[in-house]
């Protein structure tokens, strides 16, 4: 491989010859061969997308020529593109503020623009990464608000969306559900008569819920730091800057984005990010349960509960023909334990504020976008690759009422709990059912006996 040399304020350093990036990436990259992993593809969206306007705005400003402007902007839209994914090779696993991350677009920018000026990607003329491409902005109000427009965009774009369809699939099983009768299940043991429609109106509610909680939120993460620079105090920014870089945020993402009022917050916590982190996770366990209840209630299909039917989307197993698993629940149930996982590290990382900085965030933004990114694609395909092709197994819901011994406790308010008791366990005892040893105790009548057992007359 050719290389070239770059230098920054610690020497010299050799970069790659075809690289945009130049020297502070590469120490980045020599330095930090921790994961393998670099920040999500929609975060370095919102990273470019705010060195956009900030070009555009710092230009408009006359702080920087209207053509350095122009290249910026063209640079930053073709990043924004997915054209210059291999030159933003940063690990997440990094300096806690981002500034490898932060360097390595602004490095990347640069380039480009003295590219689409001069025809050559020289790394600091005419368009220098610092002075112009990082005008008024310091790693630590810019990654910060990085992160809030991307956490915005997933929840608005993708999980909202996807918790709606979940919710309604959801809903429509409830209705569809209504007058299938069948038994309650608490401590995984028989319980009294609900419908089918009942138990599928709760995972709704659920579902319902979840978007309620992640409303609230959306309030705190509209709140940018941007114009804060390196502490909070706006140091080498433009009294303007801020103010007219969200306003151009707000326009392209179409976001109600507006100034922190208290940057020294902003900037040296990051609680809005845990936040949502805890609420994601509240999502997380909701979701699970849902899908737990769902994959229970249809095992066997012929020796377990069997209550519904999963459609069927691949073969379940390299050894038993004909075998079929319920892989979508599998999957989301998966998803939700490592949102899990996450919200213990981003509250860590919330944890990682000292004085007027925050030292954790890229494992804050990797592991809070991940976390939005599996519930959205969790929930979609849960939606309609398994709950909207549910059917009821109304044969097997109406015989595991016939056969449960919690029927008895629809027989205690006519001869009391003791003699109920008595009838469940000689039931039990016979392998009978409940119907059958009251009816020859002879405690109520036939017709009586039918209402209390299954609200319904002999006969």
């Amino acid at each position: 491989m050719d290389f070239r040399e770059e230098s920054d304020s610690l020497g010299t350093v050799r970069v790659p010859a075809g690289a945009y990036y130049g020297a502070q990436t590469q120490r980045a990259r020599e330095n930090f061969p921790i994961s393998g992993l670099g920040l999500p593809a929609s975060f370095l969206y919102s990273l470019a997308l705010i060195k956009s306007c900030a070009a555009e705005v710092n230009a408009g400003l006359g702080l920087i020529e209207k053509d350095m402007g122009q290249a910026i902007v063209q640079a930053a839209r073709e990043v924004m593109e997915g054209r210059f994914d291999e030159e933003l090779v940063v690990d997440v696993f990094q300096t806690g503020s981002g500034t490898s991350t932060n360097m390595n677009m602004n490095e990347v920018l640069a380039a480009r623009a003295n590219e689409i000026l001069t025809g050559s990607k020289a790394s600091k003329e005419p368009v220098h990464p610092n002075d112009h491409v990082n005008r008024c902005q310091s790693t630590n109000d810019v990654f910060p608000t990085a992160l809030h427009i991307t956490a915005l965009r997933l929840l608005r774009e993708k999980l909202q969306p996807s918790l709606d369809s979940l919710h309604h699939e959801l809903q429509a099983k409830a209705d569809a559900f209504a007058p299938i009768r069948k038994i309650g299940r608490t401590h995984l043991q028989d319980a009294v008569i609900l419908s089918l429609g009942q138990e599928f109106s709760g995972y709704a509610r659920q579902a319902e819920l979840s978007l309620d909680r992640l409303k609230g939120v959306q309030d705190r993460l509209l709140s940018l730091p941007l114009g804060g620079t390196a502490v909070g105090t706006g140091a080498n920014a433009h009294p303007d800057f801020a103010r007219n870089v969200i306003s151009c945020l707000a326009s392209q993402t179409g976001l109600e984005v507006f100034e922190t009022p208290n940057h020294f917050e902003s900037q040296g916590a990051c609680d809005g990010a845990v936040e949502l982190s805890g609420l994601l996770k509240t999502v997380a366990v909701s979701l699970s349960k849902i899908a737990n209840d769902i994959r229970w209630l249809a095992s066997g299909p012929r020796c377990g509960l069997g209550e519904i039917n999963l459609p069927a989307v691949q073969p379940g197993s390299s050894i038993m023909p004909g075998k079929v698993n319920p892989v979508i629940p599998e999957s989301l149930i998966q998803a939700c334990a490592q949102v899990v996982g996450n919200d213990a590290a981003i509250t860590c990382g919330g944890q990682g504020g000292y004085f007027e900085l925050n030292t954790m965030l890229p494992l804050v933004a990797s592991n809070l976008i991940q976390s939005l990114e599996l519930l959205a694609n969790g929930s979609r395909e849960m939606a309609s690759r398994c709950v909207r092709g549910i059917t009821a197994n109304r044969r097997q819901c109406e015989e595991n009422i016939r056969k449960s011994l919690a029927l008895a406790t629809y027989l205690a308010p006519h001869i009391g709990y003791d003699r109920a008791a008595e009838i469940a366990q000689e039931a039990y005892a016979s392998e009978r059912s409940i119907e059958e040893v009251a009816r020859e105790r002879k405690v109520l009548s036939e017709e009586a006996l039918q209402q209390a057992l299954y609200g319904r007359a002999s006969g």
